[in-house]
């Protein structure tokens, strides 16, 4: 039973006075397993929101389903078992974050013993625990998304939607949501989120799918996107300058000389053979270092190709 399924999902919007056909979801399917956090890429108006509206319920698709935990997310049970928070959290202003959470746990019929542990320990987790009775028109725009948060959580759920949880908090904020993310992941929690900061993708997420005109053009692992984006290695080992220059390198590489040590750059397709070599001649290595495109470049190759 995975948390997040989506099977053939498709959304038609109607737009303008002719009431033109807009698709923002062309037949998607995607699963996320436990202890997952999947990171959904896409450029502005690729459908990522549309999904998390759709797994949220908040819009119906035109077709294909959604379930959550096994649950259609049209049913209750599904979204009792889902945190979500929007791309632009909009509460009352005259409300307080204690005050958010004691309402978002009444509506998931959360005691009011268990949403006071609950809370204070989100409050202080999110470092709210001093503003937790202050009006939330007085909060920063990072405090309220780190409040929204923790409405969230309040309830305890299983399965996590995050829409843009980065949008608008500072570098100890996006630190402070990326650890919490990490935190409920060990805790055996599914979290599926979108977002454009790119270098936050690559320190907490497990798997990626990448989103472009509502066609699923990309989904895998983390670590596959790490493999795939090695542009060459860099070698650095030493050995006998002698013995190093009477060899044969793969790709006819020469070892350039540092100081008391050999430098090499060898394509991935050469790797295996230039450590080989190196290994039998019984030089010692100083290092390796794979050098890699960026996830900025991978992710811009990979939307203009699709």
């Amino acid at each position: 039973m995975e948390p997040i399924r989506i099977e053939g999902l498709s959304k038609i919007y109607r737009k303008g006075l002719r009431q033109q056909k807009v698709l923002a979801l062309n037949d998607l399917s995607l699963t996320v397993e436990e202890d997952v956090i999947f990171g959904f890429l896409g450029p502005n108006g690729a459908g990522k929101s549309t999904t998390i509206k759709i797994l949220s319920d908040l819009i119906r698709p035109t077709s294909g389903r959604a379930a959550i935990l096994g649950q259609d997310v049209r049913r209750p049970e599904a979204r009792g078992q889902m945190g979500y928070l929007p791309e632009n959290p909009n509460y009352y202003g005259f409300l307080s974050s204690w005050e958010l959470l004691t309402f978002h746990a009444a509506i998931h019929g959360i005691s009011e013993p268990a949403m006071r542990e609950s809370g204070n320990k989100l409050l202080e987790m999110l470092e709210l625990t001093d503003a937790a009775h202050r009006p939330l028109r007085t909060y920063s725009k990072g405090m309220v998304q780190r409040a929204g948060i923790a409405a969230a959580l309040v309830h305890n759920p299983r399965v996590l939607i995050f829409d843009e949880p980065m949008s608008g908090l500072d570098p100890i904020g996006r630190k402070l949501v990326m650890d919490l993310m990490l935190n409920l992941r060990a805790q055996g929690k599914t979290i599926f989120f979108s977002t454009h900061i790119l270098a936050d993708v690559e320190t907490v997420c497990d798997r990626i799918g990448v989103i472009v005109e509502g066609n699923l053009v990309y989904e895998g692992a983390m670590e596959r996107v790490r493999s795939s984006a090695v542009q060459y290695y860099h070698l650095v080992f030493s050995g006998s300058d002698s013995a190093v220059q009477e060899l044969s390198w793969p790709g006819q590489t020469v070892p350039r000389k540092q100081a008391d040590l050999h430098v090499l750059e060898v394509k991935p397709e050469q790797f295996d053979a230039t450590v080989k070599i190196i290994v039998e001649k019984g030089f010692r290595f100083n290092r390796i270092e794979p050098k890699r495109e960026r996830l900025e470049d991978f992710f811009v190759k990979l939307t203009k190709k699709s």
